[in-house]
């Protein structure tokens, strides 16, 4: 039996068809190694019938022996599970264009240890952010795009993400869509950032369109990156109230810390392992 000498802390996330006997089944196979259980957190979906369960544990049994442990439970039950040490980092790319406020909300959190994300690389389709990026010690790439070169500069992007063995890719106002088939490769593994005003207000300077429509509320919502241009499921919402008084200048600036710190807070839930798909929804541990 592979046994560190001190216990160590693990995540396990899992779900599968929703019947008696999981929760059960789960911290019986934990126990039979000794484990602790310091977070437990499950959900039955009504809408899908499905079950989602998310375990914090402590134990001095290595990762070898927690997997042959559950891995009978996993297979009567049927689930889809994941078993990943607490303390392991998620391994980041950052795609921006013009826009800085996400990423330097994203750099100044992770430098400050609030995120357990590795940055290694940013890609940007202008050089207008390669300071910003410099200034935090991250590697830089300027990947442009035009109609003729998109498909050039997605195989460069995939380049990057096998090279730096990417985990998740954080669209921090990058402003170009991405491919069906490049969505589909990161489905579940892409967050991106957008304010809340769709469907409506839709292309340039929304705050200036919501502004002349006198809104009352202004927001941001970060979610999975899919096929269907901003659709993906939700992870975290921002709003705020305004009124009359505000400016379209100011709205957008209000717009601009919302964002910020929506992104942030649905990236950090998904590299502790909080966020798990429900179809069309988020199941998110928080």
């Amino acid at each position: 039996m592979d046994s560190p000498d001190a216990p160590s802390s693990y995540s396990l996330t899992l779900s599968c068809p929703d019947r008696p006997g999981i929760v059960h089944g789960v911290s019986g196979a934990l126990v039979g190694v000794g484990a602790n259980i310091t977070e437990s957190q499950q959900y039955g979906s009504p809408d899908t019938g499905t079950f989602f369960m998310r375990v914090d544990l402590t134990t001095g049994a290595g990762l070898q022996d927690l997997r042959a442990a559950l891995e009978p439970v996993a297979a009567e039950f049927g689930m889809q599970w994941s078993l990943v040490e607490a303390a392991r980092r998620t391994r980041t790319l950052i795609m921006v264009s013009k826009a800085a406020h996400c990423l330097n909300d994203l750099l100044f959190q992770h430098r400050s240890g609030t995120l357990a994300i590795d940055i290694p690389v940013i890609v940007s389709n202008h050089r207008d952010l390669e300071g910003l990026a410099a200034f935090y010690g991250v590697e830089f790439h300027h990947i442009p795009v035009t109609p003729g070169t998109k498909q050039d500069a997605e195989d460069a992007l995939r380049a990057l993400i096998d090279r730096h063995d990417i985990e998740l890719v954080v669209l921090a106002r990058y402003m170009q869509i991405l491919s069906d088939g490049l969505c589909e490769d990161l489905r579940g593994r892409a967050i991106n950032i957008h304010h809340s005003f769709l469907p409506s207000f839709k292309g340039a300077r929304p705050y200036h369109q919501a502004h002349a429509r006198g809104v009352k509320l202004i927001g941001a919502t970060a979610h999975y990156v899919t096929a269907a241009l901003d659709e993906g499921p939700i992870i975290e919402q921002e709003v705020i109230r305004v009124d009359h008084a505000r400016t379209a200048e100011q709205l957008a600036s209000i717009g601009r810390e919302l964002e910020g710190r929506a992104l942030v807070q649905a990236v950090q839930w998904h590299a502790e392992r909080r966020v798990l798909l429900d179809g069309r929804r988020t199941i998110v541990f928080n």
